[in-house]
């Protein structure tokens, strides 16, 4: 097998797990995208202010569901890691 055929072969198998992620878990990708939406559109300050304010109920009932599911839960940072550390770096809120 050459290294384009290999390439290919990893690339589609990526592509696959997260499409079987998005059907295994269609609220779960909902939410995420939420997620993401949230954090590209708020400004840093809103976030600085949002960091100490006491969670949702729906935001609560979230966080017990991804910690009872591991498998949703990796899912779950798989999508929105990225977005979130982006933004996060961008308002110097981590380093």
């Amino acid at each position: 097998m050459n290294k384009f055929s290999r390439l290919f072969v990893l690339v589609s198998a990526s592509l696959l797990a997260g499409i079987a992620y998005a059907q295994q878990y269609p609220i779960m990708d909902m939410v995420a995208n939420k997620v993401i939406q949230k954090y590209q559109t708020a400004t840093c300050q809103q976030l600085w202010h949002q960091k100490n304010q006491p969670k949702s109920e729906q935001e609560r009932r979230a966080i017990q569901l991804l910690r009872q599911d591991p498998q949703m839960r990796t899912a779950f940072f798989n999508k929105v890691s990225a977005p979130i550390a982006n933004k996060l770096f961008e308002c110097g809120m981590i380093p």
